[in-house]
């Protein structure tokens, strides 16, 4: 059958193994020093793992594979433990794959294997005393279009239906925050003045334009860098000029926007690198923004 699934250039993969540490489902391993998919019978095609690769090897394409069977998932990741399929079921989850959710969850049961299935996501007690995920609430409703179902979330078409209550104009305009050129993070200089000893943003391309408040209440009184880790060529520069901004710029803190999509976690794993690479410490924040705007997730890292 024809279905979405990853793809590798391994000339790309450094063999860093961070796309091996987040396939939950077993597909890639480490093989002569690079990363390499198994089995597609393991391969979801939701691409988790693109958001892992700081250098972009990873992309999905459409080709013949088998197609992706839960139950040998399964029968693969259950001796890892209750870890490993907890984070498992809830990827599948946070995709709405529910008929794999509930094979999984079958297996759990027909195998008594000894895990707490009140640890999934959204989960809830059936009469039968058996634990199932609800389906995910989405507070915008989003219509789908013909031919977006399967691959990368991230690209997957979507219509947001909202009421005119919703979509009313603001009173007054609304000035802009920005305070800086060039804002993409391959043209600015790491050690500009705004950048000097600064509250730096590094947003995904793709946040300003999800969120009707990003100037006023994010933007306002901070240095912008803006980076796509899923379509952006040479991502390893952007690792050396993050170093450099909390190095030679002295940051005083890093916060990171990525929309909840899987492929753009790629910018907090720079973003990681970068702190992990630098000589100084400086606090990051990371926010996860929903595609209707709202954020899903605020945290000090």
């Amino acid at each position: 059958m024809k279905r979405t699934i990853i793809k590798i250039d391994e000339e790309l993969c450094n063999g860093c193994g961070l796309c091996v540490e987040g396939c939950h489902e077993g597909a890639l391993q480490m093989i002569d020093g690079k990363a390499r998919m198994i089995s597609d019978l393991y391969c979801d095609g939701l691409g988790a793992c693109i958001g892992d690769c700081p250098v972009g090897a990873i992309t999905l394409e459409e080709r013949e594979a088998e197609p992706y069977n839960e139950i040998k998932v399964m029968e693969r990741i259950s001796p890892k433990g209750e870890a490993t399929v907890i984070a498992h079921l809830n990827h599948l989850i946070d995709h709405n794959q529910t008929e794999f959710v509930e094979q999984g969850i079958q297996y759990i049961i027909d195998n008594k294997l000894d895990i707490d299935l009140s640890k999934l996501k959204n989960h809830k007690k059936n009469t039968d005393n058996t634990t199932h995920p609800e389906p995910k609430k989405e507070p915008v409703k989003m219509e789908m279009h013909e031919h977006s179902g399967g691959g990368c979330p991230g690209s997957r078409m979507m219509a947001f239906n909202k009421t005119q209550a919703e979509t009313a104009e603001p009173t007054g305009d609304q000035p802009s925050e920005l305070r800086q050129w060039p804002v993409q993070l391959h043209l600015v200089n790491p050690q500009a003045p705004y950048f000097q000893n600064a509250d730096v943003l590094m947003a995904a391309d793709c946040v300003a334009f999800s969120m009707g408040n990003f100037h006023s209440k994010y933007l306002k009184g901070k240095g912008l860098a803006i980076a796509c880790p899923k379509l952006d060529q040479g991502k390893e520069v952007y690792i050396e000029k993050l170093t450099a901004m909390i190095d030679l710029a002295k940051i005083n803190t890093l916060t990171v926007m990525i929309m909840e999509v899987p492929c753009c976690s790629g910018l907090l794993q720079m973003a990681k690198m970068a702190v992990e690479q630098a000589s100084r410490k400086v606090p990051v924040k990371a926010l996860i923004v929903g595609l209707d705007g709202e954020i899903r997730s605020e945290e000090w890292i």
